[in-house]
């Protein structure tokens, strides 16, 4: 099972001191994670200011400042609320040349678009399912066997009903007989149930202060190296 390390995303130094912006941080904190457990990383390249980018100088600098310590792949975000309108995102993305795979949310408008500049520009795509829409959208796609893996992505759900969403997802990407590898992570208050869920199923995950700030115990986390740790605790990426 792959345990990948999710370092900053759209987290704040105001929400956790320990955010990694700089290339020289993503380049600490990939190392430290890399010891403690992980064997992929996914990050949102910033600029100077903090400013998440999806241009290829802040996205190629991000990304290979990772690869320059480490030998595992480093995906990266295209969300849309960071490049809005689309002709301009699949220009911008087209012309990447440092990461190794980016996620897509299937929720967001023209997602299988931006899926299919990615795949044409040789980047390897992460095709993150927050909903069962979202399954059923994938699913119809024609694009199942390019993916690299699909991000079950359990995202404003409450953790009372992290299992019935799961399983629901589970159910509809079975029944589509979507053989790509699954790699399934929650967000704050359910992170760490949604974590356990995957090391049950024998699924990949993810863990780090893009998804959560505290330990299983609810005790504040250091850094996601810490957080790399307890989840390797927890059977995961074993």
């Amino acid at each position: 099972m792959l345990l990948q390390a999710a370092l900053n995303g759209r987290r704040t130094r105001v929400e956790h001191g320990a955010v990694p912006i700089s290339p020289a941080e993503l380049q600490a904190d990939a190392i430290a994670c890399e010891d403690a457990g992980a064997h992929a990383f996914h990050v949102h390249p910033r600029d100077t200011t903090g400013t998440e980018r999806l241009d290829p100088e802040w996205v190629d600098l991000a990304a290979n400042a990772v690869h320059d310590v480490s030998r595992w792949p480093v995906s990266v975000t295209t969300g849309a609320w960071i490049e809005g309108e689309q002709r301009r995102r699949v220009a911008l993305l087209t012309r990447w040349t440092g990461p190794d795979s980016a996620s897509v949310n299937l929720s967001e408008e023209d997602a299988l678009d931006t899926m299919r500049a990615l795949m044409g520009a040789g980047i390897r795509v992460e095709a993150g399912v927050w909903t069962a829409e979202d399954a059923e959208l994938l699913a119809r796609s024609g694009l199942t066997d390019r993916i690299e893996r699909v991000l079950v992505e359990l995202v404003d759900v409450p953790p009372s009903d992290v299992d019935a969403v799961t399983t629901e997802i589970h159910g509809i990407l079975d029944h589509a007989d979507v053989r790509a590898p699954r790699l399934q992570h929650g967000e704050d208050a359910n992170t760490w149930i949604a974590l356990e869920d995957a090391v049950r199923r024998g699924l990949d995950t993810r863990i780090g202060l893009e998804d959560v700030l505290v330990l299983p115990d609810g005790s504040p986390a250091s850094g996601n190296a810490a957080l790399v740790a307890a989840a390797r605790a927890l059977g995961a990426g074993g």
